[in-house]
């Protein structure tokens, strides 16, 4: 099942089905308003909303539209909690490598997280603002779930039964305000602005065979400025599973339905797939020179992440973005 939220007069905006193919979709104001809705209500309004899916792909839905993903906001346009691990150790290896230091031994066995910002995140058709080009704006091509209802210390066994949808991230980061936040020893804030998601969130099983252990097994695409900068598989180099993931965040607290919890930059070690964020490159410019020479977004630049199936069809629709002036 394909869900998405149109733009409308609500901050929440208007829960869609959408078909496979992702041309045509419909509202559900009977079942659920938003997707938090049926989201909070999912035994219920899941069933549903299937049945609605299948009279949509077989054409029988009457009040069918033209689905438009730049009418879409993020499916949760704001969400409880939005919570980015960094599951890829290939981009943490990098990282570290650039700056002479080793990986902890605990990073292999105990994942990366911080807290973002959830209440706000970006259309994924809407510009990126940047007040200040020297923040070292970066985008960030990533993949999460949606969780239902996670009781506190949830197994990775039982995490799996809770995660309801997939869905693509930018995970926009200001580079250059990192390291003056970390050295305060308290985490990002600053330099993570606000998230965009794919106009699609998709349950598990749209994935078919790509849904494996816990991870996704197809390529992430990521085209920079119109040209293809990575393509890596979102299934290689995971070092923790999203049921491992949500498990993570659980142990010390529940998550409600509608938490949101990222793979952080997906990253393969063969170079020749490219990155799926400036930085990466970036790192590995340093290792290999000494000096990092790809330059970080400015404004006019573009991002466009997007995964399509083993016939070449989007799955979640594509993030197209655009970096725009913020005065």
């Amino acid at each position: 099942m394909k869900l998405a939220t149109c733009q409308n007069h609500t901050r929440d905006g208007q829960l869609m089905v959408v078909s496979r193919d992702l041309s045509r979709a419909v509202a559900v104001p009977h079942i659920a308003a938003t997707l938090q809705q049926a989201l909070d209500n999912w035994a219920q309004a899941e069933p549903q909303l299937q049945q609605v899916y299948i009279a949509l792909n077989q054409g029988e839905a009457a009040s069918a539209i033209a689905f438009d993903a730049a009418r879409c906001l993020s499916p949760l346009p704001r969400a409880y909690q939005w919570a980015d691990g960094s599951a890829y150790l290939n981009h943490v290896e990098l990282v570290r490598r650039a700056r002479g230091a080793e990986v902890p031994d605990s990073f292999y066995h105990d994942p990366l997280m911080y807290q973002g910002g959830s209440d706000a995140f970006l259309p994924p058709c809407a510009p990126i603002p940047l007040r200040d080009e020297a923040w070292g704006l970066d985008f960030e091509g990533e993949v999460a779930v949606v969780t239902g209802d996670v009781p506190l210390g949830a197994d990775a066994a039982a995490c799996a039964s809770h995660i309801r949808l997939l869905l693509l991230v930018n995970d926009v980061t200001l580079r250059n305000l990192i390291p003056g936040e970390l050295a305060k020893g308290f985490g990002f804030f600053q330099s993570k602005p606000a998230t965009a998601f794919s106009p699609v969130a998709v349950t598990p099983d749209e994935l078919g065979d790509a849904w494996q252990d816990g991870k996704v097994h197809l390529p992430l695409l990521v085209d920079y400025n119109g040209a293809c900068y990575g393509k890596p598989n979102a299934g290689v180099g995971m070092q923790f599973s999203f049921p491992q993931l949500v498990a993570h965040v659980a142990r010390t607290r529940e998550l409600v339905a509608g938490s949101i919890v990222g793979s952080g930059t997906v990253s393969n070690h063969d170079r020749s797939v490219g990155s799926c964020c400036l930085a990466e490159q970036r790192m590995i410019e340093i290792i290999d020179t000494g000096a990092a020479i790809t330059p970080f977004m400015k404004v006019g630049d573009t991002v466009r992440i997007e995964m399509k199936d083993a016939a070449g069809l989007s799955i979640f629709g594509a993030i197209a973005q655009t970096v725009v002036k913020h005065d």
